[in-house]
C-alpha cells in the first residue's frame, strides 16, 4: 500500500500513489485553479511594451497568489508615491526560482505542457519592461513638471493680484488742481443761491398736513377712555401667569381625579388576561360573585369520598332506584 500523499489543489489525502494527479477530479481542480490566475499574468504581460506609472493608493499595495510557488507575490512596484503597475507581479515571473518551481509544478501535477510558457516571462521581455518603464517615469516626471509649473503660475497670479489691491488701498490720494478746485467752488456758491432763492417763495410741500375731519362732522365723534388695566392684576407683559395656564376652581385637582383608580386598572388588567384565553373553556361564564351556599357540591359522583368509582357508581343507581320508588309511593 502506497504512503498517504497530501494533495494541496484537492485538499484532502489520497492513497492510490501517484495516480490521483491522472484522476479527473485533480484535472479539473488544477484547470480551475490556472485558469483563475491567468487573467492577472495576462494583463501584467501586457505592461511589458507600454509600463503604467500613476500615484500611489493604498489599492496598489494587493498581492496576489502564485500557484506554482505556493506563496503571495506583490503585484505592483511601488517606490515613495510613485507605482509602476504589473511591475511586482512581472519581476516575480521572470525570477529563476519561479521558472525552477513552475516547472516542478508542471511535472507533479501533469498540467499541459503548452500552457507553461503563458505564466514565465522570458529575460528579454523583462528588459523590454525596463525599458518601457524608464520612458514612462520621465514623462510623467515631465508632467509632473508642467502641473506645478502650471500650479506656480496660478499661484503667482493670485499673489499679483492681491499685492495690486492692496497697494490700491494703501496709496495717497492725489492732490486736487487749484484751478479744479476754483471752478468747484464758485458752482457750489452759485447751486447755494439758487436754493436760497427758492427756499424764499412759499411751497406747498413744506406745510404740514392739514387733517381730514370730514369723518366727526358726518356722526357721533369717538371718545378715548384709556387704557383698561385692572389694579393688582398683571400681564403676560409684567410677568403674570397667563389666562390660560391659571387653574379653575371648578376643575382643581383636588375635586376631580384625571384618569381610573387602581382598583379599575387591576380590573381591566384582569379582563385583558381573561381575552387571550379561550372562549369556550369550562367555566368561562361562571359569575365569581355570585353567593353560593355549603351545597353546591355535585352529589352523583362521589368523587371527593373515600373509595373506588364504581362504588360511587353503585351508590348513584341505588339511591336513584330509592328515590324513583318513593315518588311511585307518593
Amino acid at each position: 500500500m502506497a504512503p498517504p500523499q497530501r494533495c494541496p489543489l484537492c485538499r484532502q489525502t489520497f492513497f492510490c500513489g501517484r495516480g490521483h494527479v491522472y484522476s479527473r477530479k485533480h484535472q479539473r481542480q488544477l484547470k480551475a485553479a490556472l485558469e483563475r490566475l491567468l487573467p492577472q499574468v495576462e494583463a501584467a504581460r501586457k505592461a511589458v511594451r507600454a509600463a503604467q506609472v500613476e500615484r500611489y493608493v493604498p489599492e496598489h499595495d494587493r498581492c496576489c497568489w502564485c500557484l506554482c510557488c505556493s506563496c503571495e507575490v506583490q503585484k505592483h512596484l511601488s517606490h515613495g508615491n510613485l507605482t509602476v503597475l504589473h511591475g511586482g507581479l512581472l519581476e516575480h515571473l521572470a525570477s529563476p526560482e519561479h521558472k525552477k518551481a513552475t516547472n516542478k509544478f508542471w511535472w507533479e501535477n501533469k498540467a499541459e505542457v503548452q500552457m507553461k510558457e503563458k505564466f514565465l516571462i522570458s529575460p528579454q521581455d523583462y528588459a523590454r519592461f525596463k525599458k518601457s518603464m524608464v520612458k514612462s517615469l520621465d514623462s510623467y516626471e515631465e508632467k509632473e513638471d508642467e502641473v506645478i509649473k502650471e500650479m506656480a503660475a496660478q499661484i503667482r497670479e493670485v499673489e499679483q493680484s492681491r499685492q495690486e489691491v492692496v497697494r490700491s488701498v494703501l496709496e495717497p490720494q492725489a492732490e486736487p488742481d487749484p484751478e479744479e478746485s476754483s471752478s468747484a467752488l464758485g458752482s457750489w456758491k452759485g447751486r447755494n443761491s439758487q436754493v436760497a432763492s427758492s427756499s424764499q417763495q412759499p411751497s406747498y410741500l413744506d406745510q404740514p398736513p392739514v387733517p381730514d375731519l370730514d369723518w366727526m362732522e358726518a356722526g357721533q365723534p369717538l371718545t378715548f377712555i384709556g387704557h383698561q388695566d385692572t389694579p393688582g392684576v398683571g400681564n403676560i407683559h409684567s410677568g403674570a401667569t397667563p389666562p390660560w395656564m391659571i387653574p379653575d376652581e371648578e376643575h382643581s385637582p383636588g375635586n376631580q381625579q384625571i384618569g381610573p383608580s387602581y382598583e379599575e386598572f387591576l380590573k381591566e388588567k384582569e379582563k385583558q388576561k381573561l381575552k387571550k384565553l379561550p372562549p369556550d373553556r369550562v367555566g368561562a361564564n361562571f359569575d365569581h360573585s355570585s353567593s353560593t351556599s355549603a351545597g353546591w357540591l355535585p352529589s352523583f359522583g362521589r368523587v371527593w369520598n373515600n373509595g373506588r368509582r364504581w362504588q360511587s357508581r353503585h351508590q348513584f343507581k341505588t339511591e336513584a332506584a330509592v328515590r324513583n320508588k318513593q315518588k311511585e309511593k307518593s
